[in-house]
């Protein structure tokens, strides 16, 4: 431990600040803290009130009052001492003390490291004593200052517990206060706990570059203060190296090592006005180069915690990238200690700090989160977020300033505004052009929320938003949507299951079913019923048990769950055949009256004419559960050899790959090549990328890539004007010549063997020139008409071209195996 600061010290350190401090109730806080401690010893075997009177002394640096102070001296004596109580203080040293040594008290017993619902309890039970005097707060983090200064003496289980809890809730606790000084030594501290090596390797890599390059912060700094001289502006420079942990966390995030990361070295320039903070601004980047993307004006918009400053990375001497921070006094203040400027004195009075923000907003704001949440570990997940992000800043289109943590999207921005107009948006306009919800907002971006009172928010959505708020409103409304559609459905299933039962059902039969069947109201009974946690039958024989065993034939049984999230499953849902989407795509839903949902990829030409209603938009996603359980239509033009077997060839890798051929259609016909287009029964994205790719292995083969029909040729409908369906596919070829067909629906591999061997020998009859027609496989069963895709209903056929005349969308690419569209593999369940 440090030095032990004597009674005399501790008061003359407040003096210094406080001319007018009490010094009798400091001085009777000291002797009393002494005496009650005086029989007791910390883990290092000093006498354990040098802890009390170290975590007064960094309360000092921090000017705080003599309550806070003298809470400091007692922070511990009710919890460790026997006969001090609340009362004992109160009578000695008064109420306001009392009431703060018994918050710290509170905080004390609370255990932070526990699992996550006790966890998240006992955190509210920390913000609420916090919110009601953040000077307890205070006290608490230099408590926890000093015993992380302290913490080699303890075992090393119980180290890295307290480690570990200082790295997840003070460290971000005092960034969140503002307190950012106390914040980089915790997080310091804590990190030297959780991983030595990766720190000592950091500080050696440090010692390494002084050792080959010199001190170059002396070096900077006075080129930074001869530079501001010349410029007839009076300011302070310090220079520093950034601590290990901010360098860890930076090579994590970029994925670098040390020496690739350019900007390690920070200097702040500290003026004596706003005003001369843009003059030093402008001489820097006048001397040195910017780097661009680096610069942030916190002065203009300052961060919620109060935080001023102007932030810019240059290139300074030897091309060495360093961090300028410019601010003036007061700022820094505020930029250092935070919230604990509110009560800071200065010549013998609290002197208030223009750029401080109100301690108790957020607080409060945490406080009546919790109330709401529903879970207490998605409030810890709240403040965990909260706390741990930088920010971003982004304007209404009327210029208010939101403040966001870095990497929110539109759907933090509009929830941040007021729950209704997240819960409403269906879009969002970034700088006067319309952007995905997934869009990362960009410091200064203005942001316009389009809404529809018909929108409910959607389960994707929660993958989107980052800030705890959003995330807690989107569970919150999808619970809700939920349950109102399990209750509708659940009603749907009791009521026909008891017409058909010939029984009456009423309200007082549901509530004495519920009742029975252990649910709280009618409606939790149904919402049951519709989730299928309860059948009809148990709801029938519940009520009337002694007519027998209940086999109804109950048809309005919960719909099959649909393959995507993000809307109810009360609703229809059919994929978009202009665009044939696959788990895998990045997808959207277009809502049409009384045709449900369609659903579309994301670049389907389709969407254009959509623009203009964004009400009719839903997020979607792919249900890992359902989604790869089945396959899924797509299409893939192949380019080949005019060559004996070429056609097999193709076959026999689509089979190999365990895709069925549905569909084949020749599509260009040349002295060298042919082109034909293969709808596929597939998995997903992945499985279409494992078969172009092997496609255009094959030697024989000149080019295959997937092909959406809206814009490759086909014009297929989805979520068309016209709701057009497609027209029956022929197993004959049209007597025109031109195009051929080939269909089949081959589900088992043996079936799929036969098709591919009959296809393997019309391929082998095909002569160099001229259409012909490729027969149906004579061992492939024919596809039902509700299982097997129909042709394109502007497919290209006999009638609107000439024999092997060319499709005008088609154009050879020989040797070219890239996909039409650029799509993102992702794996399946179990893939």
């Amino acid at each position: 431990m440090g030095e032990f600061i004597r009674q005399f010290e501790l008061i003359e350190r407040v003096l210094a600040y406080n001319p007018n401090t009490d010094e009798g109730l400091l001085n009777a806080a000291y002797v009393f803290g002494a005496k009650a401690h005086s029989q007791q010893r910390r883990a290092n075997g000093d006498p354990y009130f040098g802890h009390p009177v170290a975590v007064a002394g960094i309360l000092t640096e921090l000017r705080l009052d003599d309550a806070t102070i003298a809470t400091a001296l007692l922070h511990d004596t009710i919890e460790d001492c026997e006969g001090v109580t609340y009362q004992v203080i109160a009578d000695q040293f008064g109420e306001e003390v009392a009431e703060l040594v018994d918050g710290v008290t509170k905080i004390s017993k609370l255990d932070l490291g526990s699992k996550e619902t006790e966890q998240a309890e006992n955190l509210r039970k920390l913000l609420i004593a916090m919110s009601r005097d953040v000077r307890v707060l205070l006290v608490k983090l230099a408590d926890r200052l000093h015993n992380m200064r302290t913490i080699g003496f303890l075992r090393p289980e119980k180290q890295e517990r307290k480690a570990r809890e200082t790295m997840e809730i003070y460290a971000p606790l005092a960034g969140r206060m503002g307190m950012q000084s106390m914040r980089d030594e915790l997080e310091d501290l804590s990190f030297e706990v959780l991983n030595p090596q990766g720190r000592v390797s950091i500080l050696r890599r440090f010692a390494q570059l002084r050792e080959a390059t010199g001190e170059v912060i002396p070096q900077i700094q006075e080129d930074i203060r001869v530079l501001l001289e010349a410029e007839g502006i009076e300011a302070e420079v310090t220079g520093r190296e950034k601590r290990p942990f901010a360098i860890w966390r930076k090579m994590e995030e970029k994925g670098q090592e040390f020496g690739r990361l350019s900007d390690i070295y920070g200097f702040r320039i500290i003026c004596a006005d706003e005003g001369d903070c843009y003059r030093a601004l402008g001489a820097v980047h006048r001397r040195w180069t910017a780097v661009p993307g680096r610069f942030k004006d916190y002065i203009s918009t300052p961060k919620s915690n109060g935080y001023r400053s102007i932030h810019t990375t240059v290139s300074g001497r030897n091309a060495k990238r360093v961090e300028v921070q410019i601010r003036t006094r007061a700022m820094h203040d505020v930029a250092e200690t935070g919230v604990a400027a509110h009560w800071a004195y200065k010549e013998g009075v609290r002197s208030p700090n223009p750029f401080v923000v109100d301690p108790f907003t957020w607080l409060r704001q945490l406080t009546d989160e919790f109330r709401n949440a529903e879970k207490p570990d998605e409030f810890l997940e709240h403040v965990k977020l909260d706390m741990f992000q930088d920010q971003v800043f982004c304007f209404t289109p009327k210029g208010r300033v939101i403040n966001l943590p870095r990497g929110a999207t539109p759907i933090d921005f509009a929830y941040s505004i007021h729950t209704r107009i997240g819960d409403s948006c269906v879009g969002a306009k970034i700088d006067g052009r319309r952007a995905p919800l997934s869009t990362r907002l960009r410091n200064g971006q203005t942001v316009e929320i389009i809404r529809a009172d018909a929108q409910r928010p959607q389960p994707v959505w929660e993958e989107i938003a980052v800030t705890g708020r959003a995330k807690q409103a989107i569970r919150r409304a999808i619970r809700a949507e939920r349950r109102e559609s399990d209750i509708r459905i659940g009603r749907e299933i009791v009521s026909q299951s008891f017409e058909r039962a010939g029984k009456p059902l009423s309200a007082k039969a549901l509530g004495m079913a519920a009742s029975r069947l252990g649910e709280a109201s009618a409606d939790d009974l149904l919402r049951a019923v519709g989730a299928a946690e309860i059948s009809a039958v148990q709801v029938l024989t519940t009520l009337f048990p002694r007519d027998g065993a209940w086999d109804v034939p109950l048809s309005a049984e919960a719909p099959e769950r649909p393959m995507v999230t993000g809307v109810s499953r009360a609703r229809k849902v059919r994929f978009g055949e202009c665009c044939e989407p696959v788990p895998g795509d990045r997808i959207v839903g277009i809502v049409a009256p009384g045709r449900g949902v369609t659903v579309h990829a994301i670049d389907c030409p389709e969407l254009a004419a959509y623009e203009d209603e964004m009400e009719a938009w839903v997020d979607l996603k792919w249900d890992p559960e359902t989604a790869w359980s089945q396959p899924h239509q797509t299409s893939v033009s192949v380019t080949f050899a005019n060559e004996q077997g070429a056609l097999a060839r193709v076959c026999t890798v689509i089979a190999d790959l365990k895709a069925d051929i549905t569909h084949l259609e020749f599509t260009e016909r040349k002295p060298d090549f042919y082109r034909a287009r293969f709808d596929l029964e597939v998995r997903d994205v992945k499985h279409v990328s494992q078969i172009v790719g092997q496609l255009a292995a094959e030697p024989i083969i000149h080019a295959a890539r997937r092909i959406m029909p809206a814009r490759d040729g086909g014009g297929r409908d989805g979520a068309g004007r016209d709701g057009g369906s497609r027209t029956p596919r022929d197993w004959s070829a049209s007597g025109m010549g031109g195009a051929s067909a080939v269909t089949g629906g081959a589900a088992e591999a043996g079936a799929r063997a036969a098709a591919t061997g009959a296809m393997t020998a019309a391929a082998g009859a095909l002569p160099a020139r001229g259409p012909q027609t490729a027969p149906a496989p004579a061992t492939a069963p024919a596809s039902s008409p509700a299982s097997s895709p129909a042709a394109p209903a502007g497919a290209a056929s006999a009638e609107t071209r000439r024999p092997g005349e060319p499709r005008k969308q088609d154009e050879t690419r020989r040797k070219d195996a890239a996909t039409e569209r650029p799509d993102p593999v992702v794996p399946g369940p179990g893939s």
